[in-house]
């Protein structure tokens, strides 16, 4: 039976469709494409070009936050446990939200473009969008060998530094390429599937997730470090991978279990013969792809669990977003918060300006950009750092956490609130490290 697999797996048919259902892959989520004034990848293409249809982003939207918030009482699942509850009554929040977006009725702040409009116009919309629309081509990336082809070339590297498996390189790419709701949509299909274990799952998540690198230009616009992008950007990409490999070696990541979903044992990698790497991923990259599903079935099967993770991302990322952005304007809670930090900042010497940086820290909690507008008229240092740690940071309330959260990835809320704050003081350190000894090297003035 075995010889069977492996003889059909060599066919010529089957070399023919692992090399081009791959091709359309990484075509769809990798190659950079411009189409008029704008550069993204081509499943972003897609949905822009679908977003276009006269009353799409109105329609769309509205039934995905409606639906979405309904979902759990309708399936009966609001209850399962506590943190559940409380989820899927801020998702019901997310309705009355919707309803003063849609109306306009409210205080004049709130329809300010860094409020309402940027939770629904900038996160809602295009991740809602992107989720079962990328799932439709993410049949072509993950279901015909590709990630097991990638796997055998690159799990020497991510084993030992990252503790995941070397098909997970595919879901740090595609976060950067792409966005962290693309990679959240590999590694949650990939765990469901029995190659992550719990551990592994949890570790991409909060470690890889991070936004791409169309977020960190508007970061770097905002605090006018675009002269000098390629420097910021690649040690922001270092800084955030370093954090990551820390972080999965101290609570909670180090103590999640190593079982599949479910409790399934995890299908383990392959061991490549001495001088025979490229055969041995070949191999497995061909087997995968003769055993896959049809076209048709594993895009509809993508398209499904795509459309159900919009569903249930959706309501959070609009009532959640809110609230955090309610919270930044007329509360002091990110001032108490960034008190946690300012003792790092102070011996990080900041001097005058550690309550402003432990504030900036303490705010990437809500959203990712807020940082950037605390320490705006701050010192070039200040910046630069803040500008690397708010990417770095990766989880945050508006977006990437009930992204996570909407996976059926095992990890509490505290555990990703605890990671947060390890991420956080990490960055600091390993940001001031790079900004006050490497940037004079490389010319960058501070």
């Amino acid at each position: 039976m075995e010889n069977s697999v492996k003889s059909n797996a060599r066919s010529g048919a089957n070399i023919l469709k692992f090399i081009v259902l791959n091709l359309i892959g990484i075509f769809m989520f990798f190659v950079t494409v411009k189409i008029g004034e704008t550069s993204s990848i081509p499943v972003d293409h897609v949905v822009t070009a679908i977003r276009k249809i006269p009353y799409f982003d109105l329609v769309y939207g509205a039934v995905i936050v409606v639906v979405g918030a309904a979902l759990p009482f309708i399936r009966k699942t609001w209850n399962k446990d506590k943190v559940t509850m409380v989820f899927s009554f801020l998702k019901l929040l997310a309705i009355p939200f919707l309803i003063v977006w849609l109306t306009k009725t409210g205080p004049a702040r709130w329809f300010d473009s860094d409020m309402m409009p940027f939770i629904y116009n900038k996160v809602v919309l295009p991740v809602t969008s992107l989720v079962p629309v990328g799932a439709v081509f993410l049949a072509f990336l993950i279901n015909y060998g590709l990630m097991e082809f990638i796997g055998v070339f690159m799990k020497p590297v991510m084993r030992p530094i990252w503790k995941t498996p070397g098909r997970s390189a595919v879901d740090a790419v595609a976060s950067f390429v792409g966005s962290y709701s693309v990679g959240l949509l590999i590694t949650n299909r990939v765990y469901k599937e029995g190659f992550y274990s719990t551990k592994e799952a949890a570790i991409i998540a909060t470690g890889f997730s991070t936004v791409s690198a169309t977020f960190m230009i508007v970061v770097a616009r905002t605090l006018g470090l675009l002269d000098h992008w390629n420097v910021y950007f690649w040690s922001t990409l270092i800084i955030t991978f370093i954090v990551t490999a820390l972080t999965t070696r101290i609570y909670p990541l180090s103590k999640k279990p190593d079982t599949g979903y479910n409790g399934m044992t995890v299908v383990p990698e392959p061991i490549p013969e001495k001088g025979k790497l490229l055969s041995t991923a070949l191999d497995e990259g061909l087997e995968a792809c003769a055993k896959a599903p049809g076209i048709v079935e594993g895009v509809v099967k993508n398209f499904i669990d795509g459309l159900n993770m919009a569903l249930g991302i959706g309501p959070s990322l609009m009532s959640i977003g809110f609230l955090g952005l309610l919270l930044a304007e007329y509360t002091p809670v990110f001032d108490i918060i960034g008190y946690i930090f300012v003792p790092f900042a102070m011996l990080l010497g900041f001097g005058p300006e550690a309550v402003m940086m432990g504030k900036s820290c303490a705010i990437s909690l809500a959203e990712m950009f807020l940082p950037a507008n605390i320490v705006a008229n701050g010192s070039p240092m200040s910046q630069y750092v803040t500008a690397i740690v708010c990417v770095s940071e990766i989880l945050f309330f508006s977006a990437s956490i009930p992204c996570v959260l909407g996976t059926d990835i095992d990890i509490s809320l505290k555990d990703i609130l605890i990671v947060w704050v390890e991420r956080i003081i990490l960055s600091l350190i390993l940001a001031v490290l790079v900004v006050r000894f490497l940037f004079p090297l490389m010319g960058v003035p501070l």
